[in-house]
């Protein structure tokens, strides 16, 4: 059977205006992974990246820290079905205009604004984006230029299928990509409604790998959110 192994990016730059790069510690993550793949002998026959820079970024890393040639860890190939749904345009013009027609909606959005400058400001963050997501999810957001649920789910399972195509038997395939695209592949592993994708995107961990056997139409989970690689270094284990 062949192995898919979806490593979400290291921790990105979050509540910067550039957020889509890795922090040194999201640097750091990735770096471990990559020499815990070469200490204990772990393997690819194929490597694969989304379009995003933290995406990237992370499959450099690892690379790097593996050995530094295609000859010790492959080439990337880059898959725009990788990508994660657009979280910034999500925050920068639909919540604003969510908040003035959704009653629900405006104390959440009101508390992020008093609070994004604080300490704990994740906290209000997470409680006004998970709302807006599930909005997303089930239909009340489409908006010019913003990518449908639908859409998302359909090319994240595309770009899967593409990977389970791939011509070999037993391949080991590599992909460095998000936590909506990894929701999705559990989501559609398991069968599980699409309310699912987003409750599994919030629990990923940075640097964190989903394990999948397949073969023909079987797609099969094995692992998820494993990180094994920071077992001795748990300040590093982050979620956003």
């Amino acid at each position: 059977m062949g192995r898919l192994v979806l490593v979400r990016h290291g921790q990105a730059r979050a509540f910067t205006e550039d957020p889509d790069r890795l922090s040194e510690t999201g640097w750091e993550q990735c770096r471990i992974l990559g020499r815990y793949w070469k200490e204990h002998d772990i393997q690819f026959d194929l490597a694969f990246h989304g379009t995003l820079r933290r995406q990237r970024e992370s499959y450099e890393a690892v690379a790097d820290a593996y050995g530094g040639n295609e000859d010790d860890f492959p080439a990337a190939r880059v898959l725009h079905g990788l990508d994660e749904y657009q979280a910034q345009d999500v925050i920068a013009e639909i919540a604003p205009r969510l908040a003035a027609t959704d009653a629900s909606f405006a104390p959440l959005w009101q508390a992020w604004l008093d609070g994004r400058h604080a300490a704990d400001r994740n906290r209000p963050f997470q409680r006004m984006f998970e709302a807006v997501m599930e909005r997303w999810v089930e239909g009340k957001m489409r908006e010019p230029g913003l990518e449908p649920w639908q859409q998302f789910r359909e090319r994240v399972e595309e770009t899967l299928a593409q990977l389970r195509a791939t011509p070999g038997r037993g391949m080991r395939l590599v992909a460095f990509t998000s936590g909506g695209p990894i929701g999705v592949a559990l989501q559609s592993c398991l069968g599980a409604p699409a309310r699912a994708a987003l409750d599994i995107n919030w629990r990923v961990r940075n640097s964190s790998l989903a394990s999948f056997l397949f073969q023909g139409s079987r797609f099969s989970l094995d692992g998820f959110n494993e990180t094994p690689h920071l077992a001795s270094s748990p300040e590093l284990a982050t979620f956003r």
